[in-house]
């Protein structure tokens, strides 16, 4: 099963790294990353700009809202997410709990839809 992995995090806290803090993260992420890929459990991982550099799109009554910067004000925000497949809920959230920033944030583990549900958006169950 595909999992969509959302990475949460301080702009403030990684930003008030030291260099060389900065540059071990830095590489042990990248190290991780490769080992997903070689084990064929990684489909794709990006970084996002800050939050600051994003848009938040709204259509209400037929009018385009638009707003700078982030949906919401938050101490964390959304820094990049990267999507594996796993056989299971619990081995998507192992993967998770070895991905680096997950020292300074959060990683929420989303199962993906491989198609849109008929009946209803969020079937329950």
């Amino acid at each position: 099963m595909k999992y969509l992995c959302l990475a949460y995090e301080r702009e403030s806290d990684l930003n008030g790294l030291s260099p060389e803090e900065w540059a071990s993260l830095r590489v042990e992420t990248l190290d991780y990353v490769s080992e997903l890929r070689e084990k064929g459990i990684l489909i794709e991982a990006r970084a996002l700009r800050s939050a600051t550099d994003a848009s938040t799109v709204r259509v209400r009554g037929g009018r385009s809202l638009v707003t700078d910067g982030p949906f919401a004000e938050s101490k964390e925000q959304l820094g990049g997410f990267f999507m594996i497949e796993v056989p299971s809920h619990a081995e998507a959230v192992r993967v998770a709990e070895r991905w680096p920033g997950a020292r300074h944030g959060t990683i929420e583990v989303r199962p993906i839809e491989e198609s849109l549900p008929e009946e209803t958006r969020y079937p329950s169950g």
